[in-house]
């Protein structure tokens, strides 16, 4: 558990108060404390974090160890951990649900989903075609919602259009020039099996995210991929508006760490814009980090929705934009007595005492620089550190996947 010590007025209660529970974290330094906002001190009338559904997105496995931690804990039923490799690439399946319920918001994705394996970015659908795709999903969903023995995949969906789509093509003769049904599946056919990236939508898992409140996105290896990158970001974006819309009563996070700088390039800009408008109307947070000031003086996407629709900043150590810091005050409009604390931070710390300095603003009427300590068992939890990580992952091998253990033996180990 983290250990925020002196950051008792970060309860829910207190955030009440404000518009929105958005959050801006800049933390030039290879800071810990964006890990903080997971695991804060909550009222006592108000949910504690572990009911909170989280998902996260992110580049450099920051959450590799907490996210295998939390599956261990929950017996696999929280803690999904979503990244690509050679051996075993990203997998999803857009097509299933646990309830069997497709709401508009979950077939607007899929159609999304497809137009984007369909078409490129500079070549817009003709509104014949979009209705052909609209009316493709809408029967298809049909057909796995009465035919228990179709199994939802892509490849069925594939499958459907080519033999059963085709056919109600033909009967309503839809010409070829309104719909090319051979060109859309010309494209599509990568995807299907046998194809270069069949594995992409037809995962053999029948995972439905909506009920997971864990989950970690890690796009460090695809975020420079045309085909994959697009889709994955797609993925992210529905699974977090389903969540958002469909759980009632229940909090919901989504933080996105340096990933936020590849997202916003890649046609999710308007996601982002729309998310921190809206999120909060659904008990909802949207958190961003970022490391490097540049990238929140240049960003237009930050300057108009995510500065302007976010109540909480938070700032860690700044001494390295002494001389820009101007900027920044200007950028969040930081009053001269909140500049004076930003500068402040870890200016005259206990050297008896392990700890971070950090500033937190709310809604512009409370502000204040705290320490912020964690525990060795902490530590090792998040760790980004390559040795300090292969360290954990041999201590958890030894014990037969056992992370816990493994990280109270290494934390033991360095406290003698």
């Amino acid at each position: 558990m983290i250990v925020v010590a002196e950051v008792y007025y970060l309860k829910i209660e207190e955030m009440s108060r404000f518009h929105n529970r958005n959050f801006e974290l800049l933390e030039p330094y290879e800071g810990k404390l964006s890990r903080t906002v997971l695991r804060g001190e909550r009222g006592s009338n108000a949910p504690d974090l572990l009911d909170t559904h989280i998902v996260l997105v992110d580049t450099g496995n920051s959450y590799q160890g907490l996210c295998n931690f939390i599956n261990r804990r929950t017996n696999g039923e929280d803690g999904v951990y979503f990244t690509y490799t050679e051996k075993n690439p990203i997998s999803f399946n857009p097509f299933y649900t646990d309830d069997g319920v497709f709401d508009i918001e979950k077939r607007e994705s899929i159609k999304t989903l497809i137009m984007t394996l369909w078409k490129r970015d500079n070549e817009p659908p003709t509104r014949s075609e979009e209705v052909a795709l609209s009316n493709a999903v809408s029967l298809y969903i049909e057909r796995i919602t009465i035919d228990e023995s179709v199994v939802p995949s892509f490849n069925s969906f594939y499958e459907f259009v080519k033999l059963d789509y085709a056919a109600i093509l033909d009967a309503k003769r839809v010409r070829e020039k309104d719909f090319d049904l051979a060109n859309f599946l010309n494209v599509l056919e990568p995807y299907y099996k046998g194809g270069e990236y069949d594995f992409l939508l037809n995962s053999e898992k029948q995972l439905d995210l909506l009920s997971k409140r864990f989950i970690v996105f890690e796009i460090d290896a695809i975020k420079d991929h045309k085909i994959l990158f697009p889709i994955v970001t797609i993925i992210v974006m529905e699974v977090f508006i389903n969540k958002m819309r469909r759980l009632q009563g229940i909090r919901k996070m989504i933080l996105i760490e340096e990933a936020w700088k590849a997202i916003a390039k890649e046609g999710m800009a308007e996601y982002i814009k729309y998310l921190f408008k809206t999120v909060r109307k659904f008990f909802g947070e949207a958190i961003v980090v970022t490391q490097e000031v540049d990238d929140i003086i240049a960003s237009p996407i930050v300057k108009e929705s995510i500065i302007n629709n976010s109540d909480c900043k938070i700032l860690l150590d700044q001494r390295k934009y002494m001389n820009k810091f101007d900027s920044i005050q200007a950028l969040l409009g930081l009053t001269e007595k909140e500049k004076s604390q930003v500068l402040s931070i870890n200016m005259s710390n206990n050297p008896n005492r392990k700890y971070k300095e950090v500033w937190f603003g709310l809604g512009g009427v409370q502000s204040a620089v705290y320490a912020t300590e964690v525990s060795l068992e902490e530590y090792f939890t998040f760790t980004t550190e390559e040795t300090e990580k292969l360290e954990v992952a041999k201590k958890t091998e030894e014990l037969d996947g056992n992370i816990e253990l493994a990280i109270k033996q290494i934390a033991e180990s360095k406290r003698k």
